[in-house]
């Protein structure tokens, strides 16, 4: 998918399989997307190629099939995208809306990053690796973004989740060099 250009039409990101959640809302008057912020998630933690990420978005998990998800039950959470392992995108919320991703966050002195981010989700651990066709699918999916809106940096859910230290995804292995090709766009390095 590296290779590949992406187009957004109408929040949107054309070709790639929609999934509706329900997990999401209007964004403030006048916010625009400006903010990509990199998650990781694996359900059960640890174990990937399920289809548990996507139910926990669609809000169709079974709380009881796993031991962990009784931590997280009730929970009403969606990304934008999301990122399987092999770089496969999978969309969730339009770019238009706010999904819920970032909880309690702040970036610039500003509060609610939901607001005004796009959220991306990286089928991965915050202790673990990435493939590298996250890697090209996350740049190409980046590049598109910041082609439709005025996006002006990509950070972790880590950089600014509230209280510091509260979030650790993408986590200490995530490659932010991947991201640096990305003209104009803030990352951590």
């Amino acid at each position: 998918m590296a290779d590949t250009h992406f187009r957004i039409e109408n929040g949107y990101l054309c070709d790639v399989e929609y999934c509706p959640s329900p997990n999401f809302d209007e964004r403030p008057l006048n916010a625009t997307p400006r903010l990509i912020v990199i998650h990781s998630i694996s359900l059960p933690p640890g174990e990937f190629g399920g289809s548990d990420v996507r139910r926990l978005f669609a809000n169709e998990l079974d709380f009881d099939e796993h031991p962990f998800y009784s931590e997280i039950r009730g929970l009403k959470v969606s990304s934008h995208f999301f990122l399987d392992r092999r770089g496969k995108i999978t969309q969730f919320v339009s770019c238009l809306k706010r999904a819920w991703h970032a909880g309690a966050s702040q970036w610039r002195g500003e509060p609610n990053c939901n607001d005004y981010s796009i959220g991306i989700e990286l089928e991965g651990t915050d202790v673990g690796d990435f493939d590298a066709s996250q890697y090209g699918s996350l740049k190409t999916l980046c590049a598109a973004l910041a082609d439709c809106y005025p996006i002006e940096a990509a950070l972790g859910h880590s950089h600014i989740a509230v209280p510091k230290g509260r979030k650790k995804d993408p986590g200490a292995h995530f490659k932010w060099a991947e991201l640096s090709v990305l003209r104009g766009i803030e990352t951590p390095l």
